[in-house]
């Protein structure tokens, strides 16, 4: 009876020994995911509050800039020191920059806090996969993965009406003062999994610190840029992707951008799928408002399709015998990914809303099912002591080619729609389409079943 008992307690990911880490996992990573689709919804209330609509794309910017530099720092610490430290820290600057910006009285003040808050989530996002990968065996972190991604779908849901709600009835101050002292008890509740989870191997290498700042300014730029927020903004652009082609490949495993086997290859699929998925969902919802007439918050729930889906895709991947061989798991995810982006490109077009509604699904599946599995071949294919930094690695990438891709793509959308409205859409959509196509290609160098 016994054997049976830590049988169950080693397989489950609820109940046992892991029980209260992955309900810390899914409470922390819960509070980060609604802050985010939160701020969306309060950041025009925000602006025209402080007299900063012409600050909004840096609202957004200024935290994905911090984080990359706090991401690097923070895989190397995580890798010397355990995820403790790292986590407690990032936590703490989180709950901080929401402070800073919940009292902000002016936009430059909100900014900063941003700023500190992107500080923040950066160390924690890196101290989340450390745990997984420190206190879950392999056969369970797929669904580890499948927890931490469920733990994002809810507030793609919830998280607007509540953040609009809380604007209206309360003010938007209380967006961001509210979640604080939940983001502590969420730690709270982690504290004895990441205390178990170990100091790390001691080592000290080397962070590119200034490679990291390099690429947070040219991220920050590549975005603001891609606003056209100012008339200099073609010289804005520019140096923001040379800084980023500059800096990031000292932050990166060697042969991301040029086919290297491997891990190399993991992350290049990885930052493919998402900036095509990113990038078709950026002007789904404008297509939609647009073209078929919906209300904004009409066509945000059509884009929220995407979000049951993308669990559906990590469960499966932790679940279905059938998608065993992770080969085709990522060929399925490639595949569903051009699809959801076919589903953005013909939206103007008389293909019923219905056929629109469910491709953008699969899009979303493919997205949970391929980034559920790249996050377990990351932490595979790492030896001891380098989950930190392949885990930064892992996200820095994704938020290169994200920002840059939705920058080249605003670039794009704003120089053709005074030309056609249609041809703009189609441009920025149709690059998309090309990325998720181009996925397929790295994928044959991972070299994993």
């Amino acid at each position: 009876m016994s054997s049976e008992l830590d049988e169950k307690s080693t397989t489950s990911l609820w109940t046992g020994r892991h029980g209260v880490a992955t309900v810390g996992v899914f409470s922390l990573a819960f509070l980060f995911a609604f802050e985010s689709y939160a701020v969306i919804t309060a950041l025009p209330v925000v602006a025209d509050d402080l007299d900063g609509v012409s600050w909004y794309a840096i609202a957004f910017a200024a935290p994905l800039a911090t984080s990359v530099v706090a991401t690097a720092g923070g895989g190397a610490w995580c890798d010397r020191a355990g995820p403790l430290r790292p986590m407690l820290l990032g936590v703490v600057g989180f709950g901080i920059g929401l402070v800073l910006a919940g009292l902000a009285p002016s936009m430059p003040w909100f900014l900063a806090g941003r700023a500190v808050q992107g500080v923040g989530s950066g160390l924690a996002a890196v101290g989340l996969y450390v745990l997984i990968a420190k206190t879950f065996p392999a056969e369970l972190r797929p669904r580890a993965f499948a927890v931490l991604t469920s733990a994002w779908t809810l507030p793609a849901l919830v998280g607007p009406p509540v953040a609009g709600w809380i604007a209206h009835e309360l003010g938007w101050r209380w967006v961001f003062l509210g979640v604080p002292l939940l983001a502590v008890l969420a730690f709270a509740v982690l504290l004895d999994p990441l205390r178990r989870a170990g100091t790390g191997t001691g080592e000290t290498r080397p962070v590119a610190l200034g490679s990291a700042t390099l690429v947070a300014v040219g991220v920050l730029a590549v975005s603001v840029a891609g606003q056209r927020v100012v008339t200099w903004w073609p010289v804005v652009l520019a140096l923001g992707l040379v800084a980023v082609v500059v800096g990031a490949p000292r932050l990166l495993p060697a042969g991301v951008w040029t086919g290297g086997r491997g891990l190399p290859s993991v992350l290049a699929t990885r930052g493919l799928i998402a900036a095509a998925f990113f990038g078709a969902e950026a002007y789904l919802v404008l297509s939609l408002v647009e073209h078929r007439g919906m209300t904004p918050t009409v066509a945000g729930l059509v884009a929220g399709a995407a979000a049951f889906a993308w669990f559906g895709g990590a469960w499966s991947s932790a679940h279905l015998a059938a998608l065993h061989d992770r080969r085709l798991r990522l060929r399925v995810a490639s595949a569903s990914v051009v699809v959801g982006t076919l589903a953005a490109l013909v939206v103007p077009t008389v293909v019923p809303l219905a056929v629109v509604v469910l491709a953008w699904a699969v899009g979303g599946f493919g997205m949970g099912l391929g980034f559920s599995t790249m996050s377990v071949l990351v932490l595979e294919l790492s030896a001891s002591g380098e989950e930190g930094r392949n885990s930064a690695s892992t996200q820095i990438n994704d938020q290169i080619t994200q920002a840059t891709w939705l920058a080249l793509g605003s670039v794009a959308f704003a120089a053709l729609l005074p030309v056609d409205q249609d041809a703009a859409f189609s441009a920025v959509v149709g690059g998309s389409l090309l990325l998720a196509l181009a996925s397929f290609l790295p994928q044959r160098r991972i070299g994993v079943r």
